[in-house]
């Protein structure tokens, strides 16, 4: 399994930040990197209160880095 981890941000409180992830069974990680960037375009639309800081791709149950 794949992990796409965000960290988003309140856009008029930008010191308030939540990290997110998206969980996927059927991509590699190469494959989660190429559709990140729509997914997370997406996500933005449906949250507009949000702002996306930063984002990565990694396998889940890993050593979980700062996104």
């Amino acid at each position: 399994m794949i992990e796409l981890l965000f960290v988003a941000c309140l856009a008029r409180e930008p010191e308030i930040c939540e990290e997110r992830a998206f969980q996927y069974t059927d991509r590699t990680a190469r494959g989660c990197m190429a559709r990140a960037i729509p997914e997370l375009s997406k996500w933005a639309q449906t949250h507009p209160r949000w702002r996306i800081a930063r984002w990565s791709c990694q396998p889940l149950g890993g050593a979980r880095t700062r996104a």
